[in-house]
């Protein structure tokens, strides 16, 4: 007897009765007609950097949207101002030992995946709510990394492999 059976389900399609079964979505990546071989290593490197990345960008989306629904109830400038840094205060207490550990292509990766989750570029986040001279500082750190704050997320473009990967992640195929 077959280890893998399936059970199919009948389903009326135009007055018959047809037999059907419901299978998992198949990703197919194309590789470039460069005529080189399909980089496999990069390929599992960057599923393994997803996995440990992709948690912290859900955080920081969740996190902002918190943020966001405290400040609308203060109105008075100085009460913003200390409600965001005992916020800052709190997340970097919570989170500043993981990020320190993260490599510089996590780091990267952390930027892109930060503006998916919330439409809005890590530089455009801090200058929003730190200002401009601390962005623009940032920024510049940023640089000498060899990174971009500003860098922003194409899901069609150059980081399409990446968008398939999350959609499985998010799917709980990998």
């Amino acid at each position: 007897m077959p280890e893998n059976y399936y059970r199919l389900h009948s389903v009326e399609r135009e007055g018959l009765s047809l037999p059907e079964i419901n299978i998992k979505e198949v990703v197919i990546i194309g590789r470039p007609s460069t005529g080189r071989k399909f980089p496999f290593y990069r390929y599992q490197r960057l599923i393994y950097n997803l996995k440990k990345v992709y948690p912290y960008a859900l955080v920081v989306r969740a996190r902002l949207g918190a943020i966001n629904e405290g400040l609308e109830n203060i109105t008075d400038e100085r009460e913003r101002k200390k409600y965001l840094r005992q916020a800052e205060k709190d997340i970097f207490g919570e989170y500043e030992d993981d990020v320190r550990d993260m490599t510089i292509t996590q780091g990267r990766l952390l930027i892109k995946l930060i503006d998916r989750e919330t439409r809005n570029t890590s530089y455009e986040l801090i200058r929003q709510y730190r200002g401009s001279f601390s962005a623009a500082f940032w920024q510049g750190i940023a640089r000498i990394f060899g990174t971009d704050l500003k860098a922003q997320y194409d899901p069609f473009g150059e980081d399409a492999v990446m968008e398939i990967i999350l959609k499985e992640l998010e799917a709980g195929n990998l």
